[in-house]
C-alpha cells in the first residue's frame, strides 16, 4: 500500500513537474515604473490566471530610459504596453507593432493650470508655455494643439512647448502656466504638494474629445503569423482581462499586490487603482475602432507618421480570447 502511495505521489509530483516545465513563456515589457496603471498584469500572475492559461509570465517594469518600441524590437519582449501614438510611429518607421488588445477604453491624460494664473480656456494658450512628457506621450497634446491650429514653436500666436519632467515641479516652480498630468497619477501629486482640486483648471483630453489610446497590448506582426505564437498570445489577453477584471473589483487588494510587486506608497497605489478602473470599463479589452481612427488620424495630420497605416491592430486576439 506505502509503494502504492509513493508512487502515486510521485506519478501527481511528475505531473506538476511536467506542467511547471511546458508552461510556455511570455515576457511583457510595461511602458512605466511598478504601479497600479498595470495592476492588471500583477493581479493576473500573483492570482495564478497566466498559470491556468499555460503561461509562465516574466512582467518586466519600464522607466524614463526604456522605450517599450524598442525592447520588442531588439528581442527583449514578446508584447509591450504602449501608447497608440508611439506604436504607430514606431509602425511607421519599420517596427510593425499591431494592437492585440485595449484594456484602456478611455485616456487618463490631462492638461491642469493654476486657477490664479493666466490661462482660463483654449484661447489663453497664446503666447505662453505649456508642459508635456515626450518618449510617445508628446502625441496627443500635439494633436490637440494642431486642432486648435496653435504653433508649437512658441511666439504670441502659438505656444512654447517645455519639455516637461515625469513630475509636477515645472508647475510648483512656475517653469510652465500649464503641465500635463495623468488622471491616475500627477493630477494626485499636486493635490498632496497642497493645491486643491479648485484651485486648478483641468482640460481633460477625454472630455474634450481629444483622447489617444493609451496602455494598449502590442506584438509585432510577423510572430502573430505564426499560429503557435498567436495561441500563446490568446491565453495571455484572457488571463490579463480576467487580471483587470479582478483588479477593477477588487482596487485596494490588487494596489497590494503591485505593493508586494515594488510599488510605491500604499496610498498613492490605491488612489491610482481606482482611478485607473474608471479607465478600464468592462475589461474585454476590445479596442473601439473609432477610437483607432481618431488616434491614427491625428498622427497623420500632425505628419507623426508618413502614411495611413493599415494592419496596425487585429481583433482576433480578443475575438478569441472571449470565446
Amino acid at each position: 500500500m506505502k509503494k502504492l502511495i509513493v508512487s502515486m505521489l510521485a506519478g501527481t509530483m511528475s505531473l506538476a513537474a511536467a506542467h511547471a516545465w511546458a508552461a510556455d513563456k511570455v515576457t511583457l515589457q510595461l511602458k512605466w515604473v511598478t504601479q497600479s496603471q498595470f495592476a492588471g498584469y500583477y493581479v493576473a500572475k500573483e492570482k495564478g490566471f497566466y498559470e491556468a492559461e499555460g503561461l509562465d509570465v516574466d512582467i518586466k517594469p519600464g522607466g524614463p530610459d526604456i522605450a517599450p518600441e524598442q525592447v520588442i524590437a531588439g528581442g527583449g519582449a514578446d508584447v509591450i504596453v504602449d501608447w497608440m501614438g508611439g506604436a504607430l510611429a514606431a509602425r511607421d518607421k519599420g517596427v510593425m507593432l499591431v494592437n492585440i488588445a485595449q484594456p484602456y477604453k478611455k485616456a487618463g491624460m490631462e492638461l491642469v493650470c493654476p486657477k490664479d494664473g493666466p490661462i482660463k480656456t483654449e484661447a489663453d494658450f497664446k503666447g505662453h508655455t505649456l508642459g508635456v512628457w515626450f518618449f510617445g506621450n508628446e502625441y496627443p497634446f500635439y494633436a490637440w494643439m494642431n486642432k486648435l491650429g496653435y504653433s508649437t514653436e512658441g511666439g504670441k500666436d502659438g505656444v512654447t512647448v517645455l519639455k516637461q519632467s515625469f513630475d509636477v515641479q515645472p508647475l510648483i516652480q512656475k517653469q510652465a502656466d500649464c503641465i500635463s498630468v495623468m488622471t491616475y497619477n500627477e493630477y494626485w501629486q499636486l493635490i498632496d504638494a497642497g493645491y486643491k482640486p479648485e484651485d486648478l483648471i483641468v482640460f481633460n483630453y477625454s472630455a474634450m474629445g481629444n483622447d489617444l489610446l493609451e496602455d494598449g497590448l502590442y506584438a509585432l506582426e510577423d510572430k502573430l503569423k505564426d499560429p503557435t505564437f498567436q495561441d500563446k498570445m490568446v491565453r495571455f489577453v484572457r488571463a490579463s482581462m480576467k487580471g483587470w477584471k479582478y483588479a477593477v473589483d477588487n482596487n485596494d487588494e490588487a494596489a497590494g499586490i503591485v505593493m508586494d510587486n515594488g510599488g510605491q506608497d500604499d496610498n498613492h497605489q490605491k488612489r491610482m487603482m481606482s482611478e485607473v478602473a474608471k479607465l478600464i470599463d468592462n475589461a474585454d479589452g476590445k479596442l473601439i475602432p473609432a477610437a483607432y481612427e481618431r488616434t491614427a488620424k491625428a498622427l497623420l495630420d500632425q505628419k507623426i507618421i508618413s502614411k495611413e497605416p493599415h494592419g496596425a491592430y487585429t481583433t482576433e486576439i480578443t475575438d478569441k480570447a472571449i470565446k
